[in-house]
């Protein structure tokens, strides 16, 4: 539904954000991903290991990956949920920003509480409502680009969700590493570099839902309003299933890199190695993030560049399962982080425009953000099971590759973008 006299609510937009808009949508999302991406990499499996005593790498990931799937069913009930919400809120605030907020202060407070846990079952609890801290926040935050961003500069601004990602993940690691060393000391580093960064986000305007607009909320309503059938919106249901597919085929392509280093190639410098490989990686996610997000939105195109993303990914991860040397895995970082930074802007653009409903935004993009953070979250668990079973790593790649084309052929299915 279109109300001419609410367009900033539920009309499509049509003017082109700021450059302000976007450097401090892009300054929140190093803050966010910075948050989560260096508890993840370095600072929970370090507890974790630190509790469990054992020199097993496959026991450690496993109870790391139990940790990290319990958070991952909190972002299934998560991400819907708070995005109908923040749908259906009428503060004078906005819709999204008082969900923003509200997330960021969950995020940031678990993460200084979990520094203190010295239990894996403290670790599990505060980790997930850490989790959903995240959850509620990026569910806000990606909202905003399908209630403010015309379509024609989704491309380049998605890119500002996934350069921020590729930067906080080498620079949230290095600075627990370095700076903030200690759990309780980098948690807490990374929840203040969280609320400061998002903070500017904050005074940016936000549409205001007029209470007479706000369509009345039941417990049976939310629930059934989590199924979209993809036989009425086929378009949803596929692109949904390819970002399933590939987030999939990408996590389990890069989630295991240090051990596959370590154990895998028996690499004495694996440590010094992941770094290298982390920054190959890096540039060419910020650079094809952004140049392709960019030229997606020239041409009008979404599906060509999801579907080429996708595939780059799968034959990156066939080079690590087939041809496992050093050289050839920093050319496979080159192609992940080509595949993938093209895959996170365009495939972004290409959700807010397969949405059933423009005034359930939130919650729509919510089940599609699912997709992104359950792979991540499961992938270490699964991948080391696979590692284990099947006695080394080559599987594990093959899998990642066949999810990744997987996820080209049912992009390929979408009929209403181009």
């Amino acid at each position: 539904m279109t109300n001419t006299t609410t367009p900033a609510v539920f009309a499509e937009p049509v003017r082109k954000v700021p450059g302000r808009w976007i450097a401090a949508f892009a300054v929140a999302w190093l803050g966010v991903w910075m948050a989560q991406l260096a508890p993840i990499q370095k600072l929970l499996p370090d507890q974790v290991q630190a509790q469990l005593h054992s020199d097993s790498w496959v026991d450690n990931v496993i109870a790391f990956g139990v940790i990290s799937g319990i958070s991952g069913v909190c972002a299934i009930v998560a991400y819907p949920l708070t995005g109908a919400l923040s749908d259906r809120t009428t503060s004078r605030f906005g819709r999204r920003r008082p969900w923003i907020a509200a997330g960021a202060v969950v995020f940031a407070v678990s993460l200084v509480l979990l520094g203190l846990q010295t239990t894996m079952v403290g670790m599990g609890v505060f980790w997930s409502l850490a989790l959903t801290g995240f959850c509620i926040l990026t569910a806000a935050l990606t909202a905003t680009i399908s209630d403010q961003v015309p379509v024609d500069q989704r491309g380049y601004v998605s890119g500002w969700i996934s350069a921020p990602q590729a930067i906080g993940i080498i620079l949230g690691v290095a600075l627990v590493t370095y700076v903030f060393v200690g759990a309780f000391v980098g948690y807490t580093a990374m929840a203040v570099l969280l609320v400061v960064l998002v903070l500017p986000f904050l005074f940016l305007p936000d549409a205001v839902l007029p209470a007479e607009l706000r369509e009345r909320m039941s417990f049976r309503g939310v629930i059934e309003g989590l199924w979209i059938s993809p036989r009425e919106h086929p378009d949803f249901g596929w692109t949904l299933l390819s970002r399933v597919l590939v987030n999939f085929g990408n996590a389990f392509g890069t989630s295991l890199l240090l051990y596959f280093l370590e154990f895998g190639l028996r690499d004495p410098n694996a440590d010094d190695d992941l770094l290298i490989l982390i920054l190959v990686y890096m540039v060419f996610v910020i650079v094809a993030s952004l140049v392709l997000g960019r030229l997606s939105d020239r041409l009008g195109r979404r599906k060509a560049f999801v579907f080429a993303s996708s595939a780059v990914q799968g034959v990156a991860a066939l080079l690590l399962a087939f041809v496992p040397q050093l050289s050839v895995a920093i050319v496979a970082a080159a192609l992940l982080g080509i595949g993938y930074g093209c895959f996170l802007s365009v495939d972004q653009a290409l959700a807010t425009q397969v949405l059933p409903d423009p005034e359930s935004r939130g919650k729509d993009l919510g089940i599609m953000n699912i997709a992104l953070a359950v792979p991540q979250a499961v992938a270490p668990l699964f991948g080391a099971m696979i590692v284990a079973a099947l006695g080394g790593f080559a599987g594990l790649f093959v899998l990642s590759a066949v999810f990744a084309f997987a996820g080209a052929l049912a992009v390929a299915r979408v009929k209403a973008v181009r």
